[in-house]
């Protein structure tokens, strides 16, 4: 194991956030049962805004960001890994107040690590990184609530050319699914065409605010990544028992909506 690395430190000092790529000691290492050498981590929209300060992702400073990482086992001193393993990393808040994959070596608690799936790369596993375990997670939550391509009704993704939505649109385009890609860019259009997506709306559409509770129901389904009033507009517009699987906030924390989608169309807001 090389005595020094390279690692985004991410600071702030009286309200000024800082970001620097420094040369760090294997002493500075965090502590942790697994050494490991990082070859990839993805860039989240996490990420974004813990590098920038734009809001409070790390809970405390300074700090290593970057929500997710692959890379191969350096040193061990658990049973479950040894030197030259290859493993990935997501969640268990590194990159907020735990060690992200923003650096060459990191120390991290072997229950943390997850060996490789057989059949992918380093790099590939930090192509599909968090979002895309994000996306598939969305649809298997969906499918558990008893969606199936079979109907062909229109199942619509949020934020369709972000990481979530672009993997969300390739997953149920290759299902099956009539997917419809909510974007505010036409030029991302064709794109998601070879994704999957078979037609498009725009984005303020399903943002701009109703006085009317409920509307014209259109979505057997949604995957969400935007959350704020798009996601208003899916619950005034979900059909009977359809179900929307909500996992980013993109345009705001806040909600406002009524318990009509709820109690009088049985709608379904799964968290992922």
């Amino acid at each position: 194991m090389t005595d020094t690395f390279q690692a985004l430190i991410v600071d702030q000092q009286e309200g000024t956030t800082t970001a620097e790529v420094q040369t760090l000691g294997a002493e500075q290492l965090p502590e942790g049962e697994v050494t490991v050498r990082v070859a990839y981590s993805s860039l989240n929209y996490k990420d974004g805004l813990a590098v920038t300060g734009t809001a409070k992702v790390l809970r405390s400073h300074p700090m290593v960001p970057g929500i997710d990482m692959a890379g191969t086992v350096v040193e061990s001193h658990s049973p479950d890994f040894k030197p030259g393993d290859e493993v990935i990393l997501t969640g268990y808040e590194h990159g907020e107040s735990r060690w992200g994959g923003f650096t060459q070596l990191n120390r991290v608690r072997a229950e943390h690590l997850v060996p490789l799936p057989e059949g992918l790369s380093l790099r590939q596993a930090m192509a599909i990184g968090t979002a895309g375990l994000t996306a598939m997670l969305s649809v298997m939550a969906l499918e558990a609530q008893g969606l199936t391509p079979a109907d062909q009704r229109e199942v619509v993704v949020t934020g369709a050319a972000g990481g979530v939505g672009s993997t969300a649109v390739a997953i149920l385009g290759g299902l099956g699914y009539n997917v419809v890609a909510s974007t505010g860019r036409a030029e991302t259009h064709d794109y998601l065409a070879r994704l999957g997506a078979k037609a498009f709306i725009d984005r303020e559409l399903l943002a701009t605010p109703s006085k009317r509770p409920l509307e014209r129901e259109r979505w057997a389904a949604a995957v969400d990544a935007v959350g704020g009033e798009t996601l208003a507009g899916l619950l005034r517009t979900m059909a009977r028992e359809g179900s929307i699987a909500l996992s980013g906030n993109a345009g705001g924390v806040a909600l406002s909506t009524t318990v009509l989608p709820f109690i009088l169309r049985g709608v379904n807001l799964l968290g992922i």
